[in-house]
């Protein structure tokens, strides 16, 4: 039986991060140097966020490769690049629910079934959170556990778990109390973006963005697009209608757990307006109705 590998944060940062791209952007994995990077550094669907540079990376991989978890493997097609490939699932005999939370725990840290269900979407369908429950235990039962639950703290709803593969890296998202713990009571908002209402979108983008110089068309669905300025980073969404919601939100606040502030919202009694909804464009979102009357257009999105 193989023992299992005992893996650094870097470790578990670059391993995580091909375990998730091989699942979601298939067309250009392996990984180029370069895109491992940007994926290991996400701002998005990772904890904590990091700033490696592209030669601790490579080292790293390099060390990985040593020891049998990472394949080195020259591009097959245009110029002759290097690309990194994982082998840690093959490593694992992980099975594909497996796969998926364990990518999940490799890069998010300690998580409640019910938020590794939400952050597994892509990566693995999980009926419910009952699912997820029976694949951390089939996953806890094996002869060598690949995971753990912890005991339940003061605060929390749900027991979480943990991989077993090394420490994971303290995590930093939620806001903390003034003795700097964590404040299980918050939700953790990593931007908010202005909805402006216009009657024709077309029409608008001269003004958004010729004259403001938001000219970073980021989408465009028809009916909302967002425009941002690639030198200040700032960003506006314009809409017409909200296309699938009965509602028209005056803000997008971003979330890195949608489910989480669904849950207290409904806790908190807000008039939940839009359901918790996985939208065809990629994000899952709630609009819900704050004391003032403003709907808000709570939203995840799912990092490609």
């Amino acid at each position: 039986m193989r023992e299992l590998p005992v893996l650094d944060a870097i470790d578990q940062r670059i391993l995580g991060s091909l375990l998730e791209k091989q699942t979601t952007v298939p067309a250009t994995y392996p990984l180029s140097a370069k895109a491992l990077v940007s994926a290991c550094n996400q701002t998005s669907s990772r904890d904590p966020v990091t700033d490696l540079d592209q030669q601790i990376v490579e080292r790293t991989a390099k060390s990985l490769k040593d020891r049998g978890l990472l394949r080195i493997v020259w591009s097959d097609t245009g110029r002759r690049t290097l690309k990194y490939h994982q082998i840690l699932d093959e490593h694992l005999a992980l099975e594909p629910d497996e796969r998926a939370l364990l990518t999940v725990l490799l890069l998010r840290g300690a998580q409640a079934p019910g938020e590794l269900r939400t952050r597994t979407e892509r990566l693995h369908g999980f009926a419910d959170r009952g699912q997820v429950g029976e694949c951390l235990r089939r996953m806890a039962g094996r002869p060598q556990p690949l995971v753990c639950e912890l005991e339940r703290s003061s605060g929390q709803q749900h027991p979480r778990w943990i991989h077993l593969l090394g420490a994971a890296p303290e995590q930093t998202s939620g806001e903390t109390d003034p003795a700097g713990r964590a404040d299980p009571s918050r939700i953790h908002v990593t931007q908010i973006i202005a909805d402006l209402h216009v009657p024709d979108l077309p029409a608008s983008r001269s003004f958004y963005s010729d004259y403001l110089g938001l000219a970073e068309e980021e989408f465009n669905l028809g009916w909302v697009a967002r425009h941002t300025s690639p030198v200040s980073r700032a960003t506006l969404q314009v809409m017409t209608s909200d296309a699938t919601a009965p509602a028209d939100p005056v803000v997008s606040v971003m979330v890195d757990d949608v489910e989480a502030a669904y849950r207290q919202a409904q806790e908190r009694g807000y008039e939940i307006v839009h359901p918790l909804t996985t939208e065809a464009w990629g994000v899952t979102r709630f609009f819900v109705r704050a004391p003032d009357g403003n709907v808000l257009n709570v939203v995840q999105q799912h990092t490609s």
